[in-house]
C-alpha cells in the first residue's frame, strides 16, 4: 500500500511516500518558494537525489512537478497509483475531534475555520484540491494538528472572556502539535510496554515551534499553545505567554500597527528577540563562548518549561514518564540538563542519567536512571508517518 502525505504551506509544499506494507519512506521531497520567480525542489530516494528549479504559479503546479520527480525516481508512476493521500490540516477547530475522510462537507468546514488559522488552512485547503485535482479517484484524507486536544476539558480550554467571544466567534484553547504529541505517546506506550489508556505522560514538543501536552490515561486534557500557536513556551521566533495588556501599551507608545506587533510577536520575539538567534545550536555556541545574552535565551527558555512541568505534573497527579521530542528535544542534552535538574528533578522524584546520551534517530531510549520514580523518554517524532498512519486506517475502513 502506497500512501503520499502532504503539508502543504503558504509558498512550500512537503511530501513524502511511504510504503506501508512496512512504514518504510520510499521517497520524501520539498518544493518551496512556490509563487516567485524561481522555485526550488528536492526530492530523496534512498541514498540518491534529484533536484530542479523552474517558476512554478501555485500549489497545482507543484505538486505537477512532485508527481513527475517522483516518476523520474521510480518510487512512484503517477498519483493514480497511490493508495490514498493524507493532508496536514493545522487547524480542524471544534468540527473535527479525528481525521476524517475528504468530501465536499468537510472542505467546507475546513474553509468555516479559517479565520482562526489565516497563515495555514488556505495553504492547506490549496494543497488538497489541487491533490484532489490530480488524482481524482484516490481516497485521501484530512488529520487535524488540533484534533488530539479535543478531549481537553472545557474548564481548561476556555478562556476567562465574556462568554459569547466563545459562542460567536470561536475563542477557546485548541492547541497544536497534535500529531506529534499522540505519534510519541503511543511510541511511549510501546517503549514502556503498557497500555497508553493507563499512562499518564508530559509531552514535549521542542523545536522552533515548542509546546508540552499533558495526557491523562492517554487522552490530552490540557497543553501550552492556545487558540493560535503563539501562547506558551518561549519559541524560536515567539514571543509565548505575555501579559496582553503589554501588546496596547507598545502599540501606543512606539507608534507600531497591531499588525507591526502581530508580526513582532510570530517572528521577531522569543529566542531571536533576546539574542538575535533562533537556532539553539549557534545560541548554544554564543553563550560557551560567553555571550550573556545567549545565555540568558537558554535560561529564559528552560524556566518557561521548567514552569508548564510543574503544572502539569500537579495537574496529572501522577507522571508516569516525560517525553522529549523535536529537533531540541531529541538533540540537546544540553536545554534537556538545564529543563530537568535541579529544583524540579527533585520534586518530581526523578533521576536523570548525565552520562547517558545515546540517542539515535530510529530508536527510542531511556535518560533516566534505574532508581528513578519518573522515566526521561527521548523518542524521535515522526507526524508524517502518523498522518500516514492514519490515512491507511481511514481508507481500509
Amino acid at each position: 500500500m502506497k500512501i503520499l502525505v502532504i503539508n502543504s504551506g503558504s509558498s512550500s509544499i512537503k511530501f513524502q511516500l511511504f510504503d506501508m506494507s512496512d512504514n518504510t519512506t520510499l521517497a520524501s521531497g520539498l518544493i518551496e518558494q512556490i509563487g516567485e520567480s524561481s522555485s526550488h525542489a528536492k526530492l530523496k530516494y534512498g541514498s540518491e537525489s534529484i533536484e530542479e528549479s523552474k517558476p512554478l504559479a501555485n500549489h497545482k503546479e507543484a505538486l505537477v512537478l512532485a508527481s513527475q520527480m517522483l516518476a523520474r525516481s521510480g518510487q512512484l508512476g503517477s498519483f493514480a497509483e497511490l493508495d490514498g493521500i493524507g493532508h496536514r490540516v493545522v487547524h480542524g477547530g471544534e468540527s473535527f475531534t479525528s481525521s476524517t475522510i475528504i468530501d465536499g462537507n468537510v472542505i467546507a468546514a475546513i474553509e468555516k475555520v479559517t479565520p482562526l488559522a489565516p497563515l495555514h488552512n488556505p495553504a492547506n485547503l490549496e494543497g488538497i484540491r489541487s491533490a484532489i485535482e490530480k488524482a481524482p479517484k484516490v481516497p485521501q484524507v484530512a488529520v487535524f494538528d488540533t484534533a488530539f486536544h479535543q478531549t481537553i476539558p472545557q474548564y481548561a480550554y476556555m478562556y476567562a472572556l465574556p462568554y459569547e467571544m466563545y459562542e460567536k466567534y470561536g475563542v477557546r484553547r485548541y492547541g497544536f502539535h497534535g500529531t506529534s504529541h499522540y505519534f510519541v505517546a503511543k511510541e511511549a506506550a510501546k517503549y514502556l510496554n503498557k497500555p497508553l489508556e493507563k499512562l499518564n505522560l508530559i509531552t514535549l514538543h521542542l523545536g522552533n515551534g515548542a509546546s508540552l501536552c499533558a495526557i491523562e490515561n492517554g487522552q490530552s486534557v490540557d497543553t501550552s499553545m492556545g487558540m493560535t500557536p503563539l501562547e506558551g513556551l518561549i519559541m524560536g521566533t515567539r514571543s509565548g505567554d505575555l501579559d496582553p495588556e503589554i501588546i496596547f501599551f507598545l502599540v501606543k507608545q512606539t507608534g507600531k500597527s497591531f499588525a507591526d506587533i502581530d508580526k513582532m510577536l510570530n517572528k521577531e520575539s522569543g529566542l531571536k528577540g533576546i539574542c538575535g538567534a533562533n537556532d539553539v545550536r549557534e545560541i548554544i555556541a554564543a553563550s560557551e563562548a560567553g555571550d550573556e545574552r545567549a545565555a540568558l535565551a537558554l535560561m529564559m527558555f528552560s524556566y518557561r518549561i521548567k514552569k508548564y512541568i510543574g503544572s502539569y505534573a500537579a495537574i496529572l497527579g501522577r507522571v508516569d514518564a516525560l517525553v522529549f521530542t523535536g529537533g531540541i528535544g531529541e538533540h540537546s542534552p544540553l536545554l534537556r540538563e538545564m529543563t530537568m535538574c535541579g529544583r524540579l528533578e527533585q520534586s518530581l522524584g526523578m533521576k536523570v542519567d548525565l552520562t547517558k546520551d545515546h540517542w539515535d534517530k530510529h530508536q527510542a531510549w531511556d535518560a533516566s536512571t534505574k532508581d528513578s520514580k519518573i522515566k526521561m523518554l527521548i523518542i524521535p517524532t515522526n507526524e508524517e508517518l502518523e498522518i500516514a498512519t492514519e490515512t491507511k486506517k481511514l481508507i481500509a475502513k
